[in-house]
């Protein structure tokens, strides 16, 4: 294998980990110069030598909307989080408004509650008178 074959593979193989999101040498941005960093070259030699390349890596980015694989499933992973904050936020809140009911109930309970044992203390010291039937 000569240089500018092992050139060409070491760009091929940067191209695929730079659109998979997935780069090792370099910022992972999909840029001329990510891609030099990534294939372990110097920048010229995409600008001048394998331009085929450097415009493979273009219209792969272009068809990509300049965005890499990861990327797009960081942002739907995102997406589907956020949803779920939602979803989990508005469940807290539920429960907060059926504690503070449950909270208010029982008050109300413990007030009734009370009032009839005093009731039941009342009748209790008060006379008991027998009701006769009626004929």
């Amino acid at each position: 294998m000569n240089s500018n074959e092992i050139e060409r593979d070491a760009i091929q193989a940067a191209i695929r980990r730079l659109l998979n999101g997935t780069p090792i040498r370099s910022s992972g941005h999909l840029t001329i110069i990510a891609l030099a960093q990534e294939a372990g070259l110097r920048r010229n030699k995409l600008t001048h030598k394998h331009l085929d390349l450097r415009d493979q890596f273009r219209a792969e980015v272009a068809r990509h909307d300049g965005v890499s694989q990861r990327e797009i499933e960081l942002r739907d992973e995102i997406a589907q989080l956020t949803a779920r904050m939602v979803n989990i936020k508005q469940e807290r809140d539920d429960y907060r408004t059926t504690s503070e009911i449950f909270a208010r109930s029982m008050h109300v309970l413990t007030i009734e509650n009370e009032n009839l044992r005093k009731e039941i203390t009342k009748t209790r010291s008060a006379t008991i008178v027998p009701m006769t039937p009626r004929r």
